[in-house]
């Protein structure tokens, strides 16, 4: 059970020289019971219960997928959940291995593919829709929004307890991540050292467009933003050219829910986008992530205001080039590999393209993932 009071202001009065034993001083506890009643008038209790899971049920994506919804303490907004998803084909044999996927910005797991992947290599798999996200974005939030990286611990660590009651105490987990998704998943790696078995990072957002110095420059402007107005909208800059690439009925090869995955994406808001460059700040001091880490992107990055044929085989949302040299900052034992032709999300390129994504994964997997198994 997880219990989330306000610390009351007399206990930080209170030394342990008076702090005695229930019942020793019937009038003392009388006294601290009424002192506690005062001090907590006012004050919410947060209370959820870890495990307390709804069944699982089929999901949106058809044959062999389920879905669990995982509660979390309620916010500003109220109602707040994140929701498992498990591949689980007829006839599958359970593993003592699993993966745990975590999406990108204004995004939400359906990449199909990519479970059936780690299901060949006899791994379980499962994909985290992060609180007010897809399947866990509930009436009036704010969709995606968070002032603070560090809230979606609880979600990943509620995921994480619902694959172990699911496979078994002793599964070996690792982390498989996108753009947004790949920063959270190395800053909790790296607050949990070795809390998994290692860590794929598909095109992990790990630095701002632009360089650091941009960064540095901006920052002061959003963090005043991000102090009055938190949840200000910032101008929209996506033409679309994103989802172009990604769409069937654009010449790509995926169709996806548009209300869970938009275009143009999610506002951009200021408490976010604060969240987002100390995320980046924490990343470009160096992280310590023991365990170990493959990292992946596209070759080449197109950055145009025009749209261009060449946006279909190029990453053409973050600057893969920043993206390599801050992925060799996470820790001791990181590769890098470098995918030609590859979109952002290299799960969504072209067949040839993802066959090189699995290919590098697979190999690696093999080598580190589970090398001390």
């Amino acid at each position: 059970m997880t219990e989330r009071v306000p610390l009351p202001r007399f206990l930080a009065r209170v030394t342990p020289a008076v702090m005695v034993p229930d019942g020793v001083v019937p009038a003392l506890d009388a006294h601290l019971a009424d002192v506690i009643a005062d001090e907590l008038r006012g004050h919410t209790h947060v209370v959820t219960t870890r495990g307390a899971h709804a069944a699982w049920a089929p999901d949106v994506l058809g044959a062999g997928f389920e879905m669990q919804t995982l509660p979390l303490a309620p916010d500003d907004e109220g109602e707040v959940v994140a929701s498992l998803v498990r591949f689980r084909p007829a006839g599958s044999i359970r593993s003592a291995r699993a993966v745990l996927y975590i999406h990108g910005w204004s995004d939400y797991f359906f990449q199909t593919e990519t479970a059936y992947f780690w299901d060949r290599l006899g791994v379980a798999f499962y994909a985290i829709d992060l609180r007010k996200y897809g399947r866990s974005l509930r009436p009036g939030q704010t969709p995606g929004y968070t002032d603070d990286l560090r809230v979606y611990d609880e979600d990943l660590e509620a995921a994480l307890d619902a694959i172990r009651a699911d496979l078994g105490h002793n599964t070996s987990i690792m982390l498989h991540s996108h753009s947004t998704g790949g920063l959270t998943s190395v800053l909790w790696a790296h607050r949990n050292p070795g809390a998994t078995a290692g860590l794929v990072l598909n095109s992990p957002w790990l630095e701002l467009q632009g360089s650091s110095v941009l960064r540095t420059v901006s920052a002061p402007a959003i963090n005043r933003l991000a102090r009055f107005q938190p949840k200000t909208p910032l101008p929209n800059i996506d033409a679309g050219y994103y989802a172009r690439t990604v769409r069937k009925i654009d010449g790509g090869e995926w169709e996806f829910n548009e209300t869970w995955r938009p275009t143009p994406a999610f506002p951009v808001r200021a408490g976010w986008l604060h969240a987002i460059i100390s995320g980046h700040s924490e990343v470009a001091r160096g992280l310590r992530i023991t365990q170990p880490v493959l990292m992946l992107a596209s070759s080449r990055s197109v950055m145009s205001p025009r749209w261009s044929e060449d946006m279909r085989g190029s990453d053409i949302v973050l600057d893969v080039e920043l993206l390599a040299r801050r992925a060799i900052q996470l820790g001791p034992t990181v590769t890098v590999s470098r995918i030609e032709g590859g979109l952002h999300d290299l799960a969504l390129s072209t067949a040839p393209v993802r066959a090189q994504y699995y290919a590098q994964i697979a190999r690696w997997s093999t080598a580190y993932g589970w090398s001390q198994d």
